[in-house]
């Protein structure tokens, strides 16, 4: 890939210019450089090469020096990120440090950044599920937040694109509220989440336990053997960086595609100011740009602009973004920018134990769980039952397991002797909630006046919190998967609260929302902005409600169909 810093303006204009290399980026760099545009792409992080910038893939516990643990002097430096699921010493190295990209936390929230060529997806979960129409109804049937613009039908198609492309495992299962879409074989659920699923068929209409959906390649296709990549070998050590390519990634899929058409240059340590806006020409043209190591600024110039910085920087970005025509930010001329910000809660969990099927156990690994879509509030708003009391609702994973159980004790001869020798409790089960939140005008990320960050860019201030419709959902879950596993005959039935903050899971979402009406959100259905229709959002920002589904999946159709639709108006002389 080329790494350019060219000083002369017509060697800094581009045809396109994306900013941000995580799942939306990496999908706009791959659309636009298969369309013929010559594209920058822009990362404020340092470079990552696939396979050979992974250096812990390889590593056995034992050749870390705190086998994997993060020291507590180290954590430090980490206070936030290391609250994250996958910080760890074999994964720190993707990690930025709290104190590279300070902001204000109006209330708490975890910011957690990830500033390399390929972003969060060298450490995404890589749950993949498709959005259904009582997704992208919900909010206009329950009157919180403003309507879609699209619908399922729009993004079918875009689905199905980039599944074939990214690779992901699931099975049919002919759900109208979990559409199917292309998959490749699923794994296999253990004999007590089959047990499960048939016990929940059996009690419940309206409850599915299905094989979860997820980026990995089970049985390659043509396709990804075109990109490089390997069967998973089911290491369960993905947040390392998996140098068999096994699961999707920016860096081991759509980058290095993009970079055999020739038309992408990418570079690093770029951090991205504003965007440039021309008033007389009515659009944007361009965007200003940090170097990260010398703190120069320059412009970079372009004809279309896709921001996939993630949901918050995103927002900043456009907040930067001021002129005569825009004091407000870019786009903002109705104070939406900034607001409705939403995510998902994943603070319940609950835990159990079961004594049948004693006769077999679970061996080896597997990089996904079972999954149960949501059932609350999904036809309608439910106006009887303890349903009625909250807004949406939560789909939750599943997981049975029994493996071996090894003595440790002894030494030398002894030791070895007694870890040969293998016993087994019995099974261990849990769930995880993912709860959908509701956009509020008041959770919301807007500047600093006088607070700045090293790059001399304003903190952002973020204020988005809990209310008491996540309490409420939190406590439904608690009371069903109770019930569900009582009935199952699951014993020692334990629920958490694990206070995990807003933003923990890196599903922030909105500030930068779809919508039909320009005075109620930022951009239009094809994730243009209203108001400068030359810049596309296509991350997390864009989002106007979070439902209850992993979103990365959701994010990379509406960047490829966005691309698509930018390289056709570009073509047409429509922008």
């Amino acid at each position: 890939m080329a790494y350019l810093n060219l000083d002369s303006v017509k060697d800094r204009t581009y045809d396109a210019i994306v900013v941000g290399t995580g799942i939306s980026g990496g999908w706009a760099a791959k659309e636009l450089t298969g369309k013929g545009l010559k594209t920058l792409v822009l990362e404020r992080g340092r470079p990552v090469q696939h396979v050979t910038d992974y250096p812990t893939a390889m590593q056995s516990p034992w050749e870390f020096p705190h086998l994997t643990e993060v020291p507590a002097l180290i954590k430090k430096e980490y206070p936030i990120a290391s609250r994250h699921y996958a910080f760890r010493e074999d994964t720190i190295h993707f990690y930025a440090k709290d104190s590279t990209h300070p902001y204000i936390q109006e209330t708490p929230f975890d910011w957690i950044h990830f500033y390399q060529v390929g972003g969060r997806s060298l450490v995404w979960g890589r749950q993949t599920q498709r959005w259904s129409d009582f997704d992208f109804e919900g909010p206009a049937r329950d009157g919180y937040a403003v309507d879609w613009p699209i619908r399922y039908a729009d993004l079918a198609p875009w689905y199905s694109h980039v599944e074939r492309f990214a690779g992901i495992t699931g099975n049919k299962d002919g759900l109208p509220n979990l559409p199917d879409g292309e998959f490749l074989p699923p794994h296999e659920m253990s004999c007590v989440e089959k047990y499960f699923r048939n016990q929940v068929a059996r009690n419940y209409t309206d409850r599915f336990v299905i094989m979860g959906r997820a980026a990995h390649l089970t049985k390659p296709a043509a396709i990804h053997s075109q990109q490089g990549r390997g069967q998973c070998q089911h290491r369960t050590l993905c947040e390392r960086g998996c140098p068999y390519g096994g699961y999707y990634s920016t860096n081991s899929s759509t980058l290095p595609w993009a970079e055999r058409t020739g038309n992408l240059t990418l570079q690093p340590h770029s951090v991205v100011h504003s965007v440039i806006y021309n008033e007389q020409k009515k659009k944007a043209v361009g965007v200003r740009v940090i170097d990260a190591r010398t703190l120069g600024m320059t412009e970079y110039y372009a004809k279309i602009i896709f921001l996939n910085a993630s949901a918050l920087n995103t927002s900043l970005i456009l907040l930067n973004s001021t002129s005569n025509r825009f004091p407000a930010g870019l786009g903002n001329d109705h104070d939406i920018l900034g607001r409705f910000v939403a995510f998902h809660s994943y603070r319940g969990r609950i835990y159990a134990s079961y004594d049948g099927q004693l006769d077999s156990a679970t061996d080896g690994q597997r990089p996904n769980s079972c999954y149960i879509p949501r059932f609350r509030n999904l036809h309608k708003q439910e106006t009887s039952g303890p349903a009625s009391g909250f807004l949406r609702g939560y789909a939750a994973t599943f997981s049975a397991d029994r493996p071996a159980r090894r003595d440790q004790s002894g030494w030398g001869e002894t030791l070895k002797e007694n870890l040969n020798k293998r016993s087994w409790n019995g099974w261990n089960i849990g769930s995880n909630m993912m709860a959908e939140t509701i956009p509020k005008a008041t959770n919301r990320v807007y500047t600093d006046s006088t607070l700045t960050d090293p790059f001399g860019m304003p903190q952002l201030r973020v204020h988005v919190a809990y209310d008491d419709n996540d309490e409420k959902i939190l406590n439904d879950f608690f009371e069903q998967f109770t019930e569900m596993y009582t009935k199952a005959g699951f014993t020692n039935i334990r629920t958490v609260d694990t206070q995990r903050r807003p933003g923990n899971e890196n599903h922030e979402m909105g500030g930068v929302r779809m919508g039909h009406d320009p005075k109620t959100s930022m951009l239009n259905r094809w994730n243009q902005l209203h108001a400068c229709p030359n810049v596309f959002v296509t991350d997390g920002a864009c989002m106007t409600s979070t439902s209850t589904q992993n979103p990365s999946l959701t994010y990379m159709a509406l960047t490829a169909r966005a691309a698509h639709y930018a390289v056709k108006q570009l073509k047409s002389g429509k922008l």
